[in-house]
């Protein structure tokens, strides 16, 4: 199975954002635990071995991990960003030294599917996990010239903040209903079909959401009409994200 297929029709750049980082822990979390509840009996029962050597371990306590322990190497493995708004990407010009999202969840799916040490593929796995997360959301395929939003500078939730940190945490913490609620509405958003797994395809969809008329607020202002009109967006960009890791994770671990 060719999990990531990296089309010559897409051109994605790429630079490291400050310190927002995708989803924050609860949005990290969510993902991980819809893609547990999706993973076959064997390949649950490979994760749980994979993750016993760290105590406590599960798919959603490592899923932040690779924020935990981020470096200027890595820094930018967390993101890819379009040029002038162009949601596409060709490796070979805006990828070059393999520093990009697209190009690091591959290498370790491929590593995390093959017979290195359990040491190796453990880190594989929790590299993984959260990279999946982040190409779905949006403003980790934003445009480089705002820096994904960190230098949108508005009001949301009654303080000033920027537009990367809104879609990180501020739409999921400010809601009524309570994680396990979240999660089911998230789930209920996913595809209803079986989709490419195909890394770049998904950051080319986060792309056209940020290119998308209205997802820059007006008067630099975020409140409940911007909430409301954006809300089946976040609920499709976290289902997906854990559709798309339990398959990820079935076909790597099988």
């Amino acid at each position: 199975m060719k999990l990531f297929a990296f089309g010559a029709t897409l051109l994605i750049a790429f630079f490291p954002l400050g310190p927002c980082y995708a989803w924050g822990a609860d949005g990290h979390r969510l993902v991980a635990e819809l893609a547990e509840a999706q993973l076959t009996p064997e390949v649950r029962a490979e994760v749980h071995r994979l993750l016993a050597g760290v105590p406590g371990a599960t798919l959603a306590t490592v899923s932040t991990w690779a924020d935990e322990v981020r470096s200027p190497t890595t820094a930018p493995w967390h993101y890819v960003n379009p040029r002038a708004g162009d949601c596409s990407y060709v490796r070979t010009r805006d990828c070059p030294d393999g520093r990009c999202s697209i190009e690091a969840v591959s290498r370790q799916f491929e590593v995390l599917r093959s017979s290195r040490s359990d040491e190796e593929r453990v880190k594989a796995l929790k590299w993984v996990v959260h990279l999946v997360a982040d190409l779905h959301q949006p403003l980790h395929a934003g445009f480089r010239s705002d820096k994904g939003g960190n230098l949108v500078q508005l009001q949301a939730f009654g303080r000033g903040t920027n537009l990367h940190a809104v879609w990180d945490s501020g739409l999921l913490r400010h809601r009524r209903e309570g994680f396990e609620g979240l999660m089911q509405r998230a789930k209920a958003s996913g595809p209803a079909r079986r989709q490419s797994l195909d890394a770049a395809a998904w950051a080319s969809e986060s792309c056209r959401t940020v290119v998308s008329p209205g997802f820059y607020p007006e008067k630099r202002t975020v409140g409940s009409e911007y909430t409301q009109h954006w809300d089946a967006t976040l609920l499709e960009r976290l289902g997906s994200a854990g559709y798309r890791l339990a398959a990820v994770l079935n076909s790597a671990l099988r």
